[in-house]
């Protein structure tokens, strides 16, 4: 894995073309293929929308840099200076350039370069670090040799490797031999010597040489792509420019401090402008880069990726082809830019995309699918609803549930005098006069996967089911707490309410749910959410330097927190469901809890608000524990929960055929068995998502289905709720204290 080129996408951005309103930036929940590679997703994360990404003619022909070329520069030492003040005077967390933050950022950088310490030496590392006391004494002045020292040693040390690697793969490796290779090293000491790199280097040919030839390609062509792979490797490093490598190092200085601010070179800035205006479409799905693999860290509501069924959060991206012919191009190793590149195209044409799923584990079976690129429209996006009509533990009963996938707002049409520019509060508005047209009972809040989005849109939906009063606190770098309220005093709908949310719900989604948690007006049920609870902004550091003729570039910088209105904030913590679903691997390994450096959990003093009066739980978990243990759908859900543990936890894998085989084939039964007999139990028949042709209509029809397990949990808590009230409180509006 290679630092990437860019860092921040436009919906991590507080635009500041909007003061007034601010924009909850969205999480992008880290998928973790083991729990130590988890802390440096946020600094690599980019999304694969039609509004970002750099133009596919932007990757130009191989013109390598000289060793000459890789020198600090003077405007690279003033946009230094710049930052450092920038990020003492308005940074949320107190910043304090000292010795123990300059060896903090050496080893960052060092394992931002080598994450799976592949590369460099133990005697690289040792030498660096002998001068770290006088690296904040150096940063202080601007002065960047450091940086650039270690990454010419760092290039040096790759080009090393491949040629070893590369007269590895004239020979032959013996697959019947008992061995195992650790691939997670990112805990892992740094090697002595050449010659213990030379044994972690031919394990690891024999890895990649082994995983080919599970996937059924023949001999010549495992040495062919493998050759193509290690190449690429070593080519991508010979084209970091000298603005690279300074991009690299100030973004390992920035995340010391805190991981989701960071630094964007004056040509990553122009590209990310260009981005905005292009026409080029992608597949609609966030990015990031885990060690030398690009994975999947979510696919965006009404894209080709989620609406082919086939991609889901944590698989890995090992090819990339043009067309339904075209020719499959390893992608492993490559920087993640360079893949989003390739991925990006005209809108309808055809990308095909090689897939290890999550679930096979390092070295498992991929499979191919194919995707017809388009731009993702905010329509696309928009809030949905659909009715579950007699709940099996209350078969008189409709409840409503509304999908509310982000919380969008249509701000150029706004600025324009549109009056009916599109908006999540004025989509759900409508969708639940839709559903109390139908009589529905109780209402479910789907946010599950919801990353977040405009501040505006959290504080007016949530008004929808509070009558007045404050929604969220946001607290600055100054101190200063500003409160927002509710814009629209009275409720649309105050019945029986549920709000479900999972670990990938953050920031605007969190802000939602926390209020209405806090005001009693609903139960939260679910996982716990990702715990994003910080504001970022983009800064233009040019005009630190008035009339300087040289760009230095943009900083993202986070500037404020969000507080819930009892005080706490949605840092770090996230919201704890009032009822929780048990449901996968360990959620102290993921979201913010994961990142290195992030902003600890606060409390500021509570708003003054009103709560209604809140609903008793306790029976209410009871009952749905004991339907979870005997429904075949959370049984799947938690047998792949427990898989996908198994594999996070997964640091080395067996190097003898036989025993890999048997492996890949456990999991696929164990998954597919679970699957299968709940889909049976729904009276569907099991998708083959790997047969030649794949029936679309067909996998869409079992995909909603295993999405609606949760929500229909949901609805059945509901369900108790309306139950165990007296029925002479119908129609239930909920009661103030």
């Amino acid at each position: 894995m290679h630092p990437s080129t860019s860092r921040s996408s436009p919906d991590d951005i507080l635009h500041p073309a909007h003061p007034g309103a601010h924009q909850c930036p969205r999480a992008l929940p880290p998928a973790t293929n083991g729990a130590r590679r988890r802390r440096r997703l946020s600094s690599l994360l980019v999304f694969l929308a039609a509004w970002l990404c750099i133009s596919c003619a932007a990757v130009a022909e191989f013109t390598p840099v000289g060793m000459a070329e890789l020198f600090p520069s003077e405007r690279q030492a003033k946009t230094t200076l710049v930052i450092n003040k920038v990020l003492e005077r308005f940074h949320y967390r107190n910043f304090q350039l000292n010795d123990g933050f300059a060896r903090a950022t050496l080893r960052n950088y060092f394992d931002d370069l080598d994450p799976n310490r592949s590369f460099f030496l133990e005697r690289d590392i040792e030498r660096f670090t002998r001068g770290a006391d006088r690296l904040d004494d150096d940063l202080d002045a601007g002065e960047l040799d450091v940086a650039f020292d270690i990454f010419r040693v760092y290039r040096m040390r790759v080009d090393s490797r491949i040629e070893y690697a590369l007269k590895l793969l004239a020979g032959d490796f013996d697959f019947d031999k008992a061995e195992t290779y650790r691939f997670d090293r990112e805990d892992a000491p740094w090697a002595k010597s050449d010659a213990e790199l030379d044994d972690i280097w031919r394990k690891r040919v024999k890895y990649d040489s082994l995983t080919l030839k599970l996937s059924d390609e023949t001999d010549a062509e495992i040495r062919e792509q493998l050759r193509k792979r290690y190449e690429g490797i070593s080519r991508r490093v010979h084209q970091f420019t000298g603005d690279d490598v300074y991009q690299a190092f100030v973004n390992a200085y920035t995340r010391t401090l805190e991981p989701h601010t960071s630094y964007m070179s004056p040509s990553t800035s122009e590209n990310f402008d260009i981005s905005m205006r292009l026409k080029l479409e992608g597949i609609g799905a966030v990015l990031s880069a885990e060690n030398e693999y690009t994975v999947i860290q979510r696919t965006i509501a009404g894209g080709p990726a989620r609406q082919s069924g086939q991609v889901h959060t944590g698989d890995r991206i090992i090819g990339v082809a043009q067309g339904s012919n075209g020719e499959m191009e390893d992608v492993i190793g490559w920087r993640l830019q360079d893949v989003v590149d390739k991925i990006r195209g005209p809108k309808d044409s055809v990308v095909r995309l090689e897939i290890l799923p999550k679930a096979s584990g390092s070295g498992g079976r991929s499979r191919e699918v194919e995707l017809v690129r388009n731009e993702i429209q905010l329509e696309d996006q928009a809030a949905q609803s659909y009715l579950i009509d007699g709940p099996a533990n209350a078969p008189d009963l409709r409840i409503g549930v509304i999908e509310v996938p982000a919380f969008y707002r249509d701000f150029r049409a706004e600025s324009e005098g549109s009056r009916d520019f599109t908006s999540t509060t004025r989509d759900v508005r409508r969708l639940i006069k839709e559903l109390r047209d139908q009589n529905i009972d109780g209402l479910v809040i789907d946010l599950r996967g919801n990353g977040g989005g405009s501040l505006t849109e959290a504080t007016s939906l949530t008004g929808l089911f509070i009558d007045e009063g404050p929604v969220v606190q946001v607290k600055d770098a100054l101190g200063k707490v500003d409160v927002e309220v509710d814009p629209d005093p009275g409720l649309i709908y105050s019945g029986p309410l549920a709000v479900l949310v999972d670990r990938n719900s953050a920031s605007a989604s969190e802000i939602f749910a926390g209020a209405i948690q806090d005001y009693g007006r609903g139960i939260i049920i679910g996982e716990p959410t990702f715990g994003k609870g910080t504001v970022q902004t983009l800064i233009d550091l040019d005009r630190y330097l008035p009339g300087n003729a040289a760009q230095l570039g943009r900083l993202r910088l986070t500037m404020a927190e969000f507080f819930r209105v009892s005080g706490g904030s949605t840092q770090l913590r996230g919201i704890e469901p009032d009822i929780r679903f048990e449901l996968g691997p360990d959620l102290s390994d993921h979201g913010e809890r994961a990142l290195e450096n992030a902003l600890p959990w606060d409390r500021i003093r509570p708003a003054r608000y009103s709560p209604y009066r809140p609903v008793d739980v306790t029976q209410l978990r009871q009952r749905s524990d004991a339907r979870i243990r005997d429904d075949d759908g959370f049984k799947m859900l938690m047998a792949r929960g427990e898989l996908l543990s198994e594999i996070s936890e997964q640091q080395e894998v067996s190097l003898r055929e036989s025993e890999r085989r048997r492996e890949s084939e456990r999991r696929d039964r164990v998954l597919e068995q679970e699957r299968d007999r709940f889909l049976r139990a729904r009276g569907l028949e099991p998708v083959d998502e790997d047969a030649d042709e794949v029936d679309e209509d067909a996998l869409e029809r079992q995909q909603e289905v295993i999405d609606r397990i949760q929500a229909e949990e949901a609805a059945r808590i509901l369900a108790d709720v309306i139950v165990m009230q007296d029925a002479a409180q119908r129609p239930r509006a909920a009661m103030r204290e």
